[in-house]
């Protein structure tokens, strides 16, 4: 799925020279390298403060420890995600509260989205799936009528854009209270191993997240708030920032691959291709397909076959995991979008190193059984 190899040896000697000078340096926890993929990235985003720290998964979790969310708030959040945007509502014991998604761009339907607020609800979080950004303004607008916080899961779309109806264009991130993203191999921006980070341009805040990720600690040894220790290392942050000055080649290249899948699929009536949001810049962390009338089991298995990789993101849908009934007592039928996706959705092969050989290899195949049908 995909080719962290061959990115590798396009950038080895950065990457390499970078590192070796971290290990020469010493400078393993908070060291000049980790400073400086912070500011890059804060100027990349155009935000005032970015706070590396250890994966995606914390930087959610810091995000609502930082804003004060207390046990019993609700935050609202979509149910055709990865598990961690939920886990970490659960885990501070806050109430999950599923809304529906779009079918085309697969992200919270925010049309659903305010009939849900009630006196207890706190914070919207907002994923911006498989590369494109959730309708910002409209979400940011139901949060200021109702003095919401809003929490951007970015951890798949870091370089996408939204633009808003006056022309202003903001990178994904870098619109709510607090944006959150994951640095995860397999991601756009990804390192050579955990790492995650948050923005946001309110100093408060940020102020209390530098704390939070450090053990609560403003002045060494003094701690005015409860903790984690969740901290960004320094040879990930070397790499982030050798790779950062090639995300946005990575994502053209990304949606290059993806345009190729486009016309290959587009007369294929079995397979519905991914909608394209007008007010966002697609970047395609996964390129996934709505099958109709298709067995996507016996699919993946034809392709597995042909030493083709296909995944499932996601197949069942966290409202029905065993783990989040409690939350709403929720029951098949409830969320329909999302349940009708995670039956019918999968994705193909999709990064920065997909040649066209490769690309045909791919959709050859794909068409092949669809027509064997």
């Amino acid at each position: 799925m995909v080719d962290l190899k061959s990115q590798y040896e396009k950038i080895k000697s950065q990457i390499d020279e970078r590192v070796l000078n971290v290990i020469e340096s010493t400078a393993f926890i908070n060291g000049p390298e980790v400073q400086n993929f912070q500011k890059e990235l804060a100027d990349y985003l155009g935000v005032k403060h970015v706070i590396g720290c250890a994966n995606g998964t914390d930087a959610l979790q810091v995000a609502m420890m930082a804003l004060g969310l207390k046990p019993g708030d609700e935050v609202i959040s979509v149910s055709f995600t990865f598990v961690a945007t939920v886990e970490v509502i659960a885990l501070l014991g806050l109430k999950p509260v599923f809304v529906d998604v779009e079918e085309g761009t697969f992200n919270m339907d925010v049309a659903k989205l305010e009939e849900l607020i009630t006196p207890k609800t706190k914070a919207i979080i907002p994923v911006h799936l498989f590369g494109q950004c959730a309708n910002m303004e409209a979400i940011m607008n139901i949060a200021k009528k109702h003095n919401l916080y809003v929490i951007e899961d970015n951890c798949q779309a870091i370089g996408s854009t939204f633009k808003f109806s006056n022309g202003d264009v903001k990178k994904a991130g870098s619109i709510g209270h607090v944006g959150c993203t994951s640095f995860f191999p397999s991601k756009n921006l990804g390192c050579y191993g955990d790492g995650g980070a948050i923005f946001t341009n309110d100093d408060e805040v940020a102020n209390r997240v530098r704390s939070v990720v450090n053990h609560g600690m403003t002045v060494r040894y003094y701690h005015d708030h409860i903790g984690v220790n969740s901290r960004l290392d320094s040879i990930q942050a070397a790499i982030l920032s050798v790779k950062l000055k090639e995300l946005d080649n990575y994502i053209k290249a990304r949606q290059i691959a993806a345009d190729f899948y486009d016309k290959a699929f587009e007369n294929i009536e079995q397979l519905e291709t991914p909608a394209r949001y007008s007010q966002s810049n697609h970047v395609f962390h996964q390129y996934t397909l709505k099958l109709k009338n298709v067995n996507r089991a016996k699919l993946i298995e034809y392709l597995n076959s042909k030493e083709i990789p296909a995944m499932i993101y996601y197949p069942v849908p966290l409202h029905l995991q065993k783990a989040y009934v409690e939350f709403g007592n929720y029951k098949k039928g409830d969320f329909p979008i999302t349940e009708e996706l995670c039956d019918q959705v999968f994705s193909l092969p999709m990064h920065t190193e997909l040649d066209e050989e490769q690309l045909k290899y791919i959709t050859t195949a794909v068409v092949e059984f669809i027509k064997g049908i």
